[in-house]
């Protein structure tokens, strides 16, 4: 039965049980009434599985089904390290705080039903609840470190929300010996009174082993580690050189003098720029790897494409989404060498409005592959040497400097809101150990192509927008209000203000905000903070506007190599092109999009978690190998619980409260400021500070500071040289 479908019978069925006429029933008396035909009973338990498990109905002893009363609530359990947790309900800001007594073997989410505890049992401070039934597993498997008893063994997950050690019998432990990181799944999810149980699947590798680390938030993320033979066969017979039928039918810009410009490492090329003046005007090309041609619909290729959604960056590997033999290969866009591509070919005003454009099936072929290093060279540092060696693409460069400038310009007009955060570069020895952590800047090659790569972007989104054909947008929606209203009352602490509508927030507001603490203690936090004010960016087949950039048209159609819906959306492009996006056509991108859009974004949020982790846990190696050692940060984060402290090479740390020895600090709430009661001594964001790194836990995956006039009680010895060296460094 198709979603849809099952949907529409989801609503008539539960309707028709909230009647006030209705009276609990068996299957059988539902088909009788519902004049089922005995063929199509298999789709009515299908309909009445599905209600239960969002329960939304329940079912008695006796097998009758009725509404689910209203005294339970449906929400995801979510775990918390310290054996309590905390369950979301959708569409409630405020969620229900469940006791280590009352999870009833919920593990982190599930999907569960609670019952609200009375306020006078809970103290009443906020809702508490109990589970009452585990309506859906989230978890089957788990992964984390094997320790071995005589006999048994148990498993601690990596995954400190889940809670609980796993218990393997000895003869489901696949061999696995102390210190051995395992995939386990899990046979029984165990109560109150007995711990999960489970298997070992598989034996990742010895937690002292170079690479087990990440490989461990590999599986633990179910990333894809392999492809399928039939995947790689399947690359290895599209990826032919371009042939001479390839070619016809399709515009030949080969005489276009065109760049890619990518990271020094990068080997999957799929964006190419041209750019030259006409009159006033620009005349800039995007072209775009067309890797649909390569990549059927519902081929094994298109299959295992969509089931990754992404290729994931992590720090020691890529997880790509398509086989390098296609994304290093006939879908890069080489230097030199002739390529199929989908090129957005725009003339631009010198406003930075796009007059006219246009949207082909081209070939073409790259005069030179530059990195951005070359690039910023040749247009900030003024590098002779670069200058000459590229002598004959220099004035494009310039001229795509003063574009972007253009394109910008406009862009922070309409209240497109920049957040220029630096990404974190770790380096890394053979052995995958941490060697040094810096931040990743932006610079002027960088902010070109991404520059050129939005503006196409919208334009593509603004034309199959007006030609009402089924498609896949970015889409980011206006912030939750009471979130805005809540920047607006932190940063009036700091003499900032924002203007709120009465319903919403135009980015203008927050654009101006960011400009104003541009180069001020706070710009850090303050930029963090509405950042996290602002919701997720997501794929969807509605053009609701993308807030964050102020536009009212956007898509992500510059990346197919390593993202789904680009190469979803060059399809359309390409069937519309040709003259095929007829109404069986429409109907059928109507009736996928939604689901490939949903998947999509949920892949995405799995890569961006998997990113953190690893991120996050080289940063901990790194800083274990600095224990004692004195930097100076700004305070990123105060709570009541402590203060976090950021450092210049983007690692974060915490300085517990209870770890301020001298005096006793609260927490001021108004302020965002931990104040000693006798020294009145305080500590507020944005502060420069002082710290020595105390502690360094693999296993947490936390960073511990403390002040260096209370590193002696931790028994840290600090040299006064050490700050010094780091700042030269």
């Amino acid at each position: 039965m198709d979603r849809e479908l099952l949907e529409s019978r989801k609503k008539m069925i539960y309707e028709f049980m909230c009647s006030e006429l209705y009276v609990p029933m068996k299957i059988k008396e539902l088909a009788v009434l519902l004049d089922v035909p005995r063929e199509e009973r298999p789709a009515l338990e299908e309909v009445l599985h599905e209600l239960l498990a969002e329960g939304k109905i329940e079912v008695s002893k006796r097998g009758k089904y009725s509404k689910m009363e209203e005294k339970y609530i449906t929400g995801t359990f979510i775990g918390n390290v310290r054996g309590f947790g905390f369950v979301d309900v959708e569409g409630e800001e405020e969620d229900i705080f469940i006791s280590e007594s009352q999870i009833n073997g919920a593990m982190h989410g599930d999907l569960v039903q609670v019952a609200l505890l009375d306020s006078k049992t809970s103290g009443g401070r906020r809702r508490e609840g109990a589970v009452i039934k585990v309506l859906q597993r989230a978890t089957t498997r788990a992964v984390g470190t094997f320790q071995k008893n005589k006999n048994f063994g148990f498993v601690i997950p990596d995954n400190l929300k889940l809670g609980q050690d796993i218990f393997i019998p000895l003869e489901y432990s696949k061999g696995a010996v102390d210190g051995h990181k395992v995939v386990v799944e899990i046979t029984d999810y165990g109560n109150e009174r007995k711990k999960p149980e489970g298997k070992v699947i598989e034996i990742i590798g010895h937690i002292n082993d170079p690479g087990t680390d990440i490989m461990s938030i590999v599986k633990g993320y179910d990333l894809p580690t392999e492809f399928p033979p039939k995947v790689l066969k399947q690359a290895e017979n599209v990826g032919k050189p371009v042939s001479g039928a390839d070619m016809a039918g399709r515009k030949d810009v080969r005489g276009w003098q065109m760049v890619t410009i990518d990271g020094e490492d990068a080997k999957d090329l799929d964006d190419a720029v041209s750019l030259t003046k006409e009159g006033d005007n620009y005349r800039l090309g995007v072209h775009i790897a067309d890797v649909a041609n390569y990549v059927q619909e519902h081929s094994a290729l298109d299959v295992e494409a969509l089931e990754r959604g992404t290729s994931v960056y992590l720090v020691d590997r890529v997880i790509p989404m398509l086989p390098h033999i296609l994304s290093n290969g006939i879908c890069s866009l080489n230097a030199g060498e002739d390529r199929l591509a989908l090129s957005c070919i725009m003339l631009i005003s010198q406003d930075g409005t796009v007059i006219e454009h246009e949207i082909a099936e081209t070939v073409v072929c790259v005069d030179c592959r530059m990195s951005y290093t070359s690039v910023r060279k040749i247009l900030k540092d003024r590098d002779e040497k670069e200058r000459e060696k590229y002598q004959e693409l220099v004035p494009m460069f310039e001229l795509m400097e003063e574009l972007a400038a253009v394109l910008r310009e406009k862009r922070r007009k309409r209240g497109s809101i920049d957040f220029d955060f630096p990404e974190t570069k770790i380096v890394l020895d053979s052995h995958g150990r941490p060697l040094e952590i810096k931040p990743y800047e932006r610079n002027v090659a960088t902010r070109i192509i991404e520059d050129f790569m939005l503006i196409a972007n919208e334009t593509v989104a603004q034309d199959f927008f007006w030609q009402e054909i089924p498609f896949v947008y970015r889409t980011h929606d206006t912030p939750d209000p009471e979130k805005i209203r809540k920047l607006g009352t932190f940063i009036n602490n700091f003499g900032y203000s924002i203007k709120i509508g009465q319903e919403e927030i135009h980015p203008k507001e927050l654009q101006k905000l960011l400009e104003k603490v541009e180069d001020t203690p706070e710009e850090p936090l303050i930029s963090r903070l509405t950042l996290r004010s602002m919701k997720q960016a997501k794929y969807t087949v509605q053009c609701t506007g993308h807030f964050g950039l102020a536009a009212r048209y956007y898509c992500h159609f510059t990346s197919p190599i390593r993202r789904y819906p680009d190469l979803q959306i060059h399809r359309i492009i390409k069937e519309t092109l040709r003259g095929r996006m007829n109404g069986k056509r429409m109907e059928h991108y109507e009736k996928i999009l939604p689901e490939a859009a949903a998947q999509s974004s949920a892949r995405e949020r799995r890569a961006e978690e998997a990113e953190r982790e690893t991120d996050k846990l080289k940063k901990v190696e790194y800083m274990a190998e600095h224990i004692g050692e004195r930097y100076e940060g700004v305070i990123s984060s105060v709570t009541s619980w402590g203060m976090y402290v950021e450092l210049p090479n983007t690692v974060e740390g915490m300085i517990h409260v209870n770890n301020l020895t001298g005096d006793y600090y609260h927490f001021n709430e108004e302020s965002y400021e931990l104040v000693g009661e006798r020294t009145g001594k305080s500590y507020k964001l944005g502060q420069k500070i002082q710290i020595v790194v105390a502690d360094a836990d693999k296993f947490m995956k936390t960073i511990d500071f403390v002040l260096p006039e209370d590193a002696e009680e931790f028994g840290l010895t600090v040299s006064a040289e050490d700050v010094g060296r780091y700042r030269a460094h």
